[in-house]
């Protein structure tokens, strides 16, 4: 390449030595945490050139954006969601930036089982911002479905603005109202009150914690100077509370749950809207229980407890709204031991008869869907899916909308197929097409598997490989791209990904880990990867490496790794753990720094997950693997290139500048070959981005990953 690599930009190594709870600590370069300092603008403007310059001559770039854009150009369309026989949905038709949410009137059923009727579009962020810097980032119409509650942000910084329309009109009523950033939203009857969380005032909590201490509040729309704060015993005691909320329909009950940053636990409150001149929350669980649930007071008046109470993969019980305490709970849907319960939808038959409910539940991460009698628990059947998948969604109608009962409406995705909508008829047990990806797309021929492997401390472990051939002997050892994730209880289940198939067509391999400290398996799944487990996450990626390797798929210089944000700390580790394992890394938005990642942005939210460097026993699990202490000099790095944006809000790009310096100075691995690379971008941030933007993202990512394990040269 003419522009092979021969140095680095300078990057200063300062003296910056301390003593943490006994422990030696360097930290040679901590001035470039400061994004604002002379020496950190001009060295990462000396990254962004030799970065581009690097990337740029890659070879296989026409085509890598050519197949990108044409399969991302397939598009989207979500699960309706129903409010009197409205249906509101998003779809992404191709080349557009963003989804628009759309508003579809009612209508006569069609043949494909959706329904036929006036649609047109509501919020199209592309009209609002042709730039494509804004994003939708949440809606919610009232009960009633005249009105819309919906919140915007730009630039990537997720500090959404809340906003209302009415439906009919399309008129603002509301807004904007800032500090909304995570804000739930939960609709009174008539569309005239909602709840929803909004931050304190920046000049009302002390500095560092402006992106804390939220509040619930009662507002009527149009009218935010009369919000009125809902009080509770210990509803903020903790400042890194995010709030959700659910309003029961009839209007009387409120429930509220918190979650402690990311903390794997749920406080929960009450409301009786209607027993009291100035309604409080009742608390139901605390921090001490140290359970999760997800609480609604259902339409026949129950309360509903979604919970890992005694149920580490999940069980339902239900109570009395007005007796809500544990021991008042019912369980109506067991726990199974090989499944996890991951949500229940309420379902009127057509005929009017017994309610029923639909449980989406996940197999090893896969999608099921079962019925059971709503009033007894028992089961009723399955759902057929159409294979080895996840949903984006999962609706039924409300109880306005007669014609429609009896149906289950499926945002359904998988490793072919686009975001798309399935419905399925109880009565009759046939599943429909309701609505595919509008775009056309010629995908590749794919095999898919699900194989099981053995971690180092003997666990079982499960990944699934995509690739363009059956058997591993079929053309010999092939290119192989490993991702996974392993945290916060986040389950990496099967979905259309634009790179993985371009990857496949090119003829390479393509496999996703399910790792310990996700939620493949459950709650204990979660816990067996976090804090002094962390470990067992990394060593289920380096397993998963190994399997491929021993089975024939591919071979240490053929394979590459790639993660992001809990991610890029994974691929981080495993680089600094086992160098020569890995041909290539892509690490974006990674933490690596940690000792210090609970300084910066929403770092302190994860100090349950991770561990404090604040505690001296939890400290020791931080600097056994954190990756940028682990940089040695004269090792043999792999490539490596670092992906940042200047406007995320939740992971500091400071990790990956310190790491990559860490690393362009140590490594012993000639640049040319093996280069050491941060990419950055401005004006997006950790979330949702723009298609264009999106699409040069990933042909970087793809053109240096398929140039360093020769599937393109």
């Amino acid at each position: 390449m003419s522009s092979a690599i021969t140095g680095y930009p300078p990057a200063e190594r300062e003296d910056v030595v301390e003593q943490l709870h006994g422990h030696t600590v360097a930290d040679p370069y901590r001035w470039l945490e400061d994004a604002n300092d002379l020496r950190t603008k001009a060295w990462s403007a000396a990254q962004d050139e030799l970065v581009r310059a690097y990337l740029d001559a890659l070879p296989g770039r026409t085509e890598l954006r050519e197949r990108l854009t044409e399969l991302i150009s397939a598009g989207a369309v979500t699960a309706p969601v129903w409010r009197a026989g409205r249906a509101f949905f998003t779809r992404r038709e191709p080349g557009q930036e963003h989804a628009v949410l759309y508003l579809r009137e009612p209508g006569i059923p069609a043949a494909a089982g959706g329904r036929a009727g006036a649609e047109r579009p509501l919020i199209d962020p592309g009209a609002l911002d042709p730039s494509g810097a804004t994003t939708l980032d949440s809606w919610s119409p009232s009960l009633e479905g005249e009105r819309l509650a919906y919140q915007l942000s730009v630039g990537g910084d997720e500090e959404s603005q809340l906003y209302v329309l009415d439906v009919a009109t399309g008129d603002s009523l509301d807004g904007p109202i800032d500090r909304c950033r995570y804000s739930p939203i939960a609709w009174l009857p008539g569309g005239e009150e909602l709840f929803y969380v909004r931050r304190l005032a920046a000049d009302l909590v002390p500095d560092g914690e402006e992106q804390f201490h939220r509040r619930v509040l009662r507002h009527r729309v149009g009218s935010v100077e009369q919000d009125v704060q809902l009080d509770g015993p210990g509803l903020y005691d903790e400042l890194t509370y995010y709030f959700d909320l659910h309003a029961s329909r009839d209007g009387r009950w409120l429930s509220i749950t918190a979650t402690a940053g990311t903390a794997p636990r749920d406080s929960f409150w009450i409301v009786d809207l209607l027993g009291a001149d100035e309604p409080a929350a009742r608390p139901v669980l605390t921090q001490q229980d140290a359970v999760r649930c997800a609480p609604w007071v259902e339409r026949d008046g129950r309360l509903y407890l979604l919970t890992t109470d005694r149920a580490p993969r999940w069980r339902l019980c239900v109570a009395d709204p007005a007796t809500p305490g544990r021991e008042h709970w019912r369980e109506l849907i067991a726990e199974d031991g090989d499944s996890v319960l991951e949500g229940i939808r309420w379902l009127r038959p057509a005929d009017g008869g017994t309610p029923l409910l639909v449980a989406s539940r996940t197999r090893h991460a896969v999608a099921e869907l079962h019925l059971h009698d709503a009033g007894t628990g028992e089961h009723r059947g399955t759902v057929p899916l159409p294979g080895t998948g996840s949903f984006t969604g999962l609706s039924t109608v409300d109880e306005s909308t007669v014609d429609d009962r009896g149906l289950v409406w499926i945002g359904w995705t998988d490793f072919r197929t686009p975001p798309s909508v399935l419905v399925h008829d109880v009565a009759t047990g046939e599943l429909t097409v309701a609505a595919e990806a509008p775009g056309a797309v010629e995908l590749p021929g794919v095999h898919t598997a699900q194989v099981e492997y053995t971690s180092l401390d003997g666990e079982t472990v499960r990944m699934f490989v995509v690739s363009p051939v059956a058997e591993p002997a079929d053309g010999g050892p092939r290119p192989a791209l490993l991702t996974g994730y392993g945290g916060f209880s986040v389950s990496n289940p099967p979905y259309y990904s634009p790179m993985a198939l371009a990857w496949v067509r090119a003829g390479g391999v393509w496999a996703m880990a399910s790792l310990r400290g996700g939620a493949e398996e459950g709650e204990q799944w979660h816990r067996a990867g976090m804090r002094e487990h962390k470990q067992n996450t990394f060593d289920d990626l380096h397993a998963a490496a190994d399997r491929l390797v021993s089975d024939g798929w591919t071979t240490p210089d053929r394979l590459a790794i790639f993660g992001g944000s809990n991610g890029g700390l994974l691929v981080g580790a495993a680089l600094t753990q086992r160098p020569d394992a890995y041909r290539a890394v892509v690490c974006s938005a990674p933490l690596l720094d940690m000792v210090r990642y609970e300084r910066f942005l929403l770092g302190r939210t994860w100090n349950d997950e991770y561990g404090s460097a604040d505690d001296p026993t939890e400290l020791g699990w931080l600097l056994s693997y954190s990756p940028y202490h682990h940089v040695r000099p004269g090792v043999e790095y792999p490539a490596v290139l670092f992906t940042v944006f200047d406007s995320d809000s939740r992971v500091d790009p400071n990790h990956a500048r310190k790491m990559c310096a860490a690393m362009q100075y140590a490594t012993g691995a000639d640049p040319a070959s093996h280069p050491v690379l941060l990419r950055r971008e401005t004006d997006v941030g950790h979330g949702a981005r723009s298609v264009s933007r999106t699409v040069e993202l990933l042909l970087d990512e793809a053109a240096f990953l398929t140039t360093q394990t020769g599937l393109v040269r």
